[in-house]
Order: C-alpha cells, then sequence, then structure tokens
C-alpha cells in the first residue's frame, strides 16, 4: 500500500504520510507530478488512461502521478514516466516548468525531450493502454473537445505559455561537442 507525505497550505512538510486514496485531512495537502514528454518535431507525448481506472477512464492525459512518501517530486517524476510508458530519464534530464497549486495539494510541472516511437512506449497495466504523439495544436484542440480528461486540459491551458516556450526549445537543433 502506498503512502504520501503530507504538507500544510505553504508546502511545509508536516512529518506525517497518509495511505493513498483515502480523504486528507483538514489543511493537509500532497504533493503531485506532471510530465510533458516532448520529441525535436514538438510533440507531445499522451497516453490513453485504461478503461477501469476510477476517474476519466479512456480519456488521453500526459504522465503523471503521486509523489509517494519519502520521495521528492523530481525523483517522482522520474517513476511516474518509466512505470506509465517505459522510459527512462535521469533527473537531470528534466525541466522544471512550475508549480500548481489545486484543491488537495500542489502539482510540479516537468517537461522531458525524448524521441521515441510510440512502439517502444511500455504501458502500465490498469494505467495506460495506448499513446500517441500529438502536435501542439492537436493536443490544445483535443483539451477543447474533451479528449483529454478534464485536470490535464486545465492544467494545459494554465501552463500553455510555459509549456509552448519548452516546446519550441524541444525543436532547437542542439549543439554538437566534440
Amino acid at each position: 500500500m502506498e503512502r504520501c507525505d503530507l504538507y500544510d497550505e505553504n508546502r511545509n512538510f508536516l512529518n506525517k504520510t497518509i495511505l493513498r486514496g483515502e480523504p486528507l485531512p483538514k489543511g493537509c495537502f500532497v504533493v503531485a507530478v506532471s510530465i510533458w514528454t516532448v520529441n525535436t518535431k514538438g510533440e507531445l507525448l499522451l497516453t490513453l488512461r485504461a478503461p477501469e481506472k476510477e476517474s476519466w477512464p479512456n480519456y488521453w492525459e500526459n504522465t503523471g502521478g503521486a509523489c509517494l512518501a519519502g520521495e521528492n517530486s523530481v525523483c517522482a517524476a522520474v517513476r511516474e514516466l518509466k512505470e506509465e510508458t517505459g522510459i527512462s530519464a535521469k533527473e537531470t534530464d528534466l525541466c522544471f516548468l512550475g508549480t500548481e497549486r489545486w484543491e488537495n495539494g500542489f502539482m510540479d510541472v516537468y517537461g522531458y525531450q525524448k524521441d521515441i516511437s510510440i512502439e517502444k512506449i511500455v504501458f502500465q497495466p490498469k494505467e495506460t493502454t495506448a499513446a500517441q504523439w500529438a502536435s501542439f495544436e492537436q493536443t490544445e484542440k483535443m483539451c477543447q473537445t474533451g479528449e483529454i480528461a478534464a485536470p490535464i486540459a486545465e492544467r494545459f491551458f494554465a501552463l500553455k505559455p510555459v509549456l509552448s516556450k519548452f516546446v519550441q526549445q524541444c525543436m532547437q537543433p542542439k549543439e554538437v561537442k566534440y
């Protein structure tokens, strides 16, 4: 059974944990992560939530999940990326894009640049069932038409300027060092 650390409204650790999925005590918050994987074509990796998911089954999303007890957000981002897609990343490969406060906690958002074919994505049983690359414009349209889970769409629009800048950076040629 997974446990999560509890924080106050200022993100100070309360030296308490909670069983994942239990109702949060009043005044307590958790930390979660969201990872936008972008290829050098400027496309975003989207995964399809499994039909057995309790919330938003069969909707598209980006990678993400809760930080576990004792885990910082960048470690959680690396773990979630591996669990949900099979993609191995190093903490230093992730780009912190910002934190969003939501009703029950804090969402740390990361960008990750990776070229990988869809065929190499490994799906986590009972979590993800399919994947696709979508352009920034396609992702935005999918958010507007309700194909992407509403919480993900809200985050996409809230972070649109920062995410757009990250996507543009991923499309820039990398300097070759000899």
